[in-house]
Order: C-alpha cells, then sequence, then structure tokens
C-alpha cells in the first residue's frame, strides 16, 4: 500500500515498520577533505546543499554494514567503520513513522569518486570548512550541529561510539556501540 506510488521497482520497506533507521557517512582525506554528495532526488535535490552521503538500512542489516555499504553505492568509495559519532531520533517522519538516523566516521580505504547517477547529482572532496559554513548547515540547528561534530572529528580528539563484537545471552553475535575511551573507566 505504502509504495504504490513508487515506480516499477522492488518494495524495499519493511513490513509493519515502525522506524526508518538510516545512516550519514563522514569521510575525510589527509587533506583536511570531507566527502560530500548532492542528490539528484529527495529533499535536498536542486538545493545546492552539499551533504555528507546518507542512506538508510537495510532489514537485517547491522549499521556499520549500512555505512560502508551506501558509502560505495553513492559515491564509490571503500572505508572502513571508525565509529557512530551521533544520532538524532525523531517521530512521525517518513509515513509518520519514527526516525532513527546515525552519523558514521570511516576510514576511506580508496579516494576516486565514482557517483550512483540515479541517486547523485554531483560527488567532491571539499574542505571541511567549507562544508560547516553552507548557508544550510547555519540556518538549520540540527545540521550545524552534525556539521561542527563532523569538523571536531576530523581536527580533534572527538570520542564517539566504536563498535564492538558481542554475544546476546542466546549466543547470537550482535555489535555493542560504546566510547571505549571511557569504557578502561568503568
Amino acid at each position: 500500500m505504502l509504495v504504490r506510488w513508487l515506480p516499477n521497482s522492488p518494495d524495499t520497506l519493511p513490513i509493519y515498520a515502525s522506524h526508518r533507521v538510516g545512516i550519514g557517512a563522514l569521510v575525510t582525506n589527509d587533506r583536511g577533505e570531507v566527502l560530500v554528495v548532492k542528490e539528484n532526488s529527495g529533499g535536498f535535490k536542486g538545493t545546492g546543499v552539499w551533504k555528507l552521503p546518507t542512506g538508510v538500512i537495510n532489514e537485517g542489516e547491522d549499521i556499520l554494514t549500512a555505512a560502508i555499504r551506501e558509502l560505495k553505492e553513492e559515491t564509490g568509495i571503500e572505508a572502513e567503520f571508525v565509529e557512530i559519532l551521533a544520532f538524532r531520533q525523531s517521530h512521525r517522519s517518513f509515513f509518520q513513522k519514527s526516525d532513527l538516523f546515525f552519523v558514521c566516521k570511516l576510514q576511506p580505504l580508496s579516494f576516486d569518486i565514482k557517483k550512483q547517477d540515479s541517486e547523485i547529482e554531483a560527488a567532491q572532496w571539499m574542505p571541511i570548512g567549507d562544508y560547516v559554513d553552507q548557508p544550510y548547515n547555519k540556518e538549520h540547528q540540527l545540521f550545524k550541529y552534525i556539521a561542527q561534530i563532523c569538523k571536531t572529528s576530523s581536527e580533534k580528539n572527538y570520542a564517539g561510539f566504536s563498535a564492538a563484537t558481542a554475544a546476546t545471552a542466546s549466543g547470537k553475535q550482535t555489535y555493542l556501540y560504546f566510547n571505549q575511551g571511557d569504557f578502561s573507566k568503568l
């Protein structure tokens, strides 16, 4: 029912979804540049806003796996997961469902951009200061905070949440995200 208006493409919405979970990927290089994209569809289409590569986590997919996959799909950049820098929760968002969004830091393993034509208008490496100073980021508090966290993470020792594998009581392998720097103080 929710996807009737979509063109003929596979339905990727989980049945009875209560939350939409997404990621944003912060990727920086040694020149102090951040990887950014302009969308050719969605809410940022035609706005001129350069943003972090983003995407939705698939059913059964881990946050770190989704961040790596979405980055590769949109930009062609191979990377490894470093940590979650921040996350946001919002309600009555897409399709009136709750929305969780994780800003993830990734370490690039490649640097040549190969943009995804179906979703991305342009992709480039941009000085982090230029990314932070975009009017959109300055005018919208949430985006201002995210941009500042990204800048701080790239320039200083910002402690996010790293992933550690852990077994549940039933023995299933999962990921626990926590601040490893503060973990030693426990």
